[in-house]
């Protein structure tokens, strides 16, 4: 008899979670404006809003905090996590920052200027932030595959090298450089394969144009490499994430994902002239070089866990578990983004709710009925994350509406996953009674989901 999978790890230390009242959850949600980023942790019963520092670190990563060095210049946990990088990536220069968003603000206040444009796959809300931010455009050059949630691809995260090639024909030296985010996020957590990355690092060679990846699930990418495309079924996921890193000049990171930390980010690049440029920002924005925004501790930490989770175990724990909550869902004939994704899966919001208008941004609705039905946090990924266009200021709804839920790493077990698929059947079930969503009352001028104020209509 074939043994059942099971995690690759065992549980040493738990933190207690309350359920709560419909009637509590009705007030709650809204004092919060119908914003679930305006909720208190503590209202929440399952919490899907992110695995971004949500993770549960190991006791090797607890044990290299202790061992941390506060020194503020030449820190031994800074040429830790430099050696850690060093060899998973090769990439030489490395600029410590406290998160994702850090490292980009800090390589993009060197290389994005004005008028500028940067194509990529589906630039991630802070990516398109710092961009338009700057006054800058962020052209999507995502394979029009990723737009049909239903249909069943392996990589459907990767960029469409005609539309790269056009793009860069037609706007030549405004285009400082391309972007590859692996895993696609907004495109549903979908992967890029090794193939699509060399047709990338070709066209980059071809027009002259340097390769950053937002890497902040690399190793989850590489994972569905190494299960999904030819050829790679027998390498490790470190010589995987290698070859990677070999058709890219440099990286931002979020370690809040794949390096499970709660706090952490870098700049990792080949080329001299980007980190010349970028570390007189990172000691304006964040710190000196050695330290950057993060602390000896957790940079300790986050040595471990790039080590940990460049293991093809740890990965295969954490990607079973979405693919299980998947297989629930696909039990009750609920829509979600195809193949299920590395970190999350995103449910198709336009398929659930399809008498809320677009107008009244469903995935948004969905996520304020499925916390109001268990107590469950989602996040949407959608419209109203898409921002208002920057010239004309209409709400963009050219791309997919979609209710993430993002699974923490090494945090829920699979009878959470149970509680999530049992309450989105319920308001699936109920969906035909949910015709009106909500109205934007109050929102900022830029990446406004976090902080919007809503009307349910």
């Amino acid at each position: 008899m074939e043994l059942p999978f099971a995690e690759s790890w065992k549980i040493k230390m738990v933190e207690p979670i309350r359920k709560s009242t419909r009637e509590e959850r009705e007030i709650w949600m809204k004092k919060a404006h119908y914003n679930v980023f305006q909720l208190k942790s503590e209202q929440v019963y399952i919490d899907l809003i992110t695995d971004s520092g949500t993770g549960a670190m190991s006791d090797r990563q607890w044990a290299a905090m202790m061992l941390g060095d506060e020194s503020y210049a030449g820190a031994s946990s800074f040429y830790n996590l430099q050696e850690m990088i060093q060899r998973l990536t090769g990439f030489e220069y490395i600029i410590p920052t406290h998160q994702g968003r850090a490292a980009e603000n800090v390589l993009f206040s060197y290389l994005v200027h004005e008028g500028d444009i940067i194509p990529g796959n589906s630039h991630f809300d802070t990516t398109k932030g710092h961009i338009e931010g700057r006054k800058a455009i962020a052209l999507d050059c995502t394979i029009d595959a990723a737009r049909n949630t239903q249909t069943e691809l392996p990589f459907k995260g990767n960029v469409d090298a005609k539309k790269l090639e056009e793009a860069l024909e037609k706007y030549a030296d405004r285009v400082p450089f391309i972007i590859v985010t692996i895993t696609n996020n907004t495109a549903g957590g979908q992967p890029v394969s090794m193939q699509n990355l060399r047709e990338v690092r070709q066209l980059a060679n071809k027009y002259n144009k340097p390769v950053l990846f937002d890497s902040a699930r690399f190793a989850e990418n590489a994972y569905f490499i190494k299960t999904r495309e030819e050829g790679y079924a027998d390498k490790s996921i470190k010589e995987i994430v290698r070859e990677m890193f070999d058709l890219a000049d440099g990286m931002t990171m979020s370690a809040k994902k794949d390096g499970i930390v709660n706090m952490g980010g870098f700049i990792a690049t080949r080329l001299q002239d980007w980190y010349d440029g970028a570390k007189g920002y990172c000691v304006q924005f964040e710190g000196y070089l050695t330290y950057g925004g993060m602390n000896g501790r957790d940079m300790n930490a986050l040595a471990t866990g790039l080590d940990e989770n460049t293991e093809f175990d740890n990965l295969e724990s954490r990607i079973k578990q979405v693919q299980y909550l998947a297989q629930k869902l696909d039990e009750y004939g609920i829509p979600y983004q195809r193949p299920a994704g590395g970190h999350a899966i995103f449910v198709d919001a336009s398929k659930v709710l399809t008498h809320v208008p677009k107008e009244e941004f469903p995935a948004q609705t969905l996520t304020i009925e499925l916390f109001l039905e268990a107590g469950i946090r989602g996040c949407e990924i959608g419209y109203i994350l898409a921002d208002r266009d920057p010239i004309t200021r209409e709400n963009r709804y050219g791309g997919l509406d979609l209710l993430r839920l993002a699974i923490p790493r090494r945090v829920y077990t699979d009878n959470h996953m149970n509680v999530v698929a049992a309450a989105l059947k319920n308001v699936f079930d109920r969906r035909e009674n949910i015709t009106r969503g909500v109205n934007i009352a109050w929102e900022a001028p830029l990446m406004r989901h976090f902080t919007v104020k809503l009307e349910r209509l």
